[in-house]
């Protein structure tokens, strides 16, 4: 007898015989807590984003695939009010973005970001003197602030947007091809002593 997935594959596998060159694309997010942050636990509303197959004559020639936004809810619970502070992990494309396959790219930012149902805005962990716009950075943390100074509470929300491009070259394939963008969220702040 066939399996369901056996069944799923024939069909798949029909589909692209019809179709020119796809390219199936996916972005594997995790969400992982730092040694530190045991106190807190952080989760996903989605952990793998899918792009599906995308068909080289369906872009236009020698432009920059860019993939349509991508939005999902990050919130983090903590037994303790912990002051938040977030980093991504995940192999850099350049200071802007992190990997997507050989020579895409993805970017992170983080929208409407709340402690304890309190707005918050963010500030670089490593220029903490500046203002940061949210978005997610190869190599650096964000840390949640209000009123000038670093935010502490048990439930944190906010929004991730993920945008994705490829170079055309990317597709140029000879056959199906499958690319991949990986990596983990972390949170890396510490309990708040209950004396602050």
């Amino acid at each position: 007898t066939m399996t369901n997935s056996m069944k799923l594959h024939r069909r798949y596998a029909r589909v692209v015989k019809r179709t020119s060159l796809p390219l199936a694309l996916s972005c594997m997010l995790l969400a992982t807590l730092d040694a530190q942050a045991e106190n807190c636990r952080l989760s996903l509303s989605q952990s793998r984003v899918d792009y599906g197959a995308i068909r080289r004559d369906a872009v236009v020639e020698n432009a920059a695939v860019v993939l349509a936004t991508r939005t999902f809810n990050l919130t983090v619970l903590c037994v303790e009010p912990a002051v938040m502070a977030l980093r991504f992990v995940a192999a850099p494309a350049d200071g802007q973005g992190f990997r997507f396959g050989r020579e895409g790219r993805f970017r992170l930012r983080l929208k409407h970001a709340q402690v304890d149902g309190r707005a918050v805005g963010w500030v670089s962990a490593q220029a903490p003197d500046e203002s940061a716009n949210g978005q997610l950075l190869p190599g650096q943390a964000l840390v949640a602030r209000g009123a000038g100074v670093p935010v502490a509470g048990r439930r944190f929300t906010a929004q991730v947007d993920l945008d994705t491009e490829l170079p055309f070259e990317a597709l140029m394939v000879r056959g199906e091809a499958h690319l991949e963008g990986m990596g983990s969220f972390e949170l890396i702040s510490q309990a708040v002593p209950p004396s602050q």
